[in-house]
């Protein structure tokens, strides 16, 4: 995702990537919550971390160098009302360049398979798909 937001590296309002979580609270405000409500929701409801409206704008327009703390994710997952999986997820993909993905009900050789699919270019994916569909048609040709 790309937006025009001012690049504080080069001194320009060049268009630069946003964030996953930046771009989910970008989300959130675009569809009218404010980042004064936000603030007031940013709770972590055990620890009573909270979160300021400043902060919050920050991870938006220049986010820090390190990604949130727990305790600041699970303040930051009541503040737009999603789960605290998605805002891991997001801060993964912003700071760490992972993008996470899952495989509920399925064991971990169908995991490990995905997993390792997951990281070939397209032309790869389409190889493999008609290997694993040729197997197929082979095996319901042989019953």
């Amino acid at each position: 995702m790309t937006a025009a937001v001012p690049n504080r590296a080069t001194g320009t309002d060049e268009p630069r990537p946003r964030g996953a979580l930046s771009q989910l609270i970008q989300d959130a405000n675009d569809r009218g919550l404010s980042y004064a409500k936000m603030s007031q929701r940013a709770v972590d409801p055990k620890t009573g971390t909270k979160l300021s409206k400043p902060y919050l704008q920050r991870l938006v327009t220049n986010p820090p160098a390190n990604a949130p703390s727990p305790n600041q994710i699970k303040a930051l997952a009541s503040a737009l009302s999603t789960s605290e999986r998605r805002i891991k997820a997001a801060a993964a993909e912003q700071w760490l360049e992972y993008t996470a993905t899952e495989l509920a009900g399925y064991n971990d050789e169908v995991r490990i398979i995905v997993g390792h699919l997951a990281g070939m270019p397209e032309s790869e994916l389409r190889r493999w798909r008609a290997m694993i569909e040729a197997d197929e048609r082979a095996r319901r040709e042989s019953d």
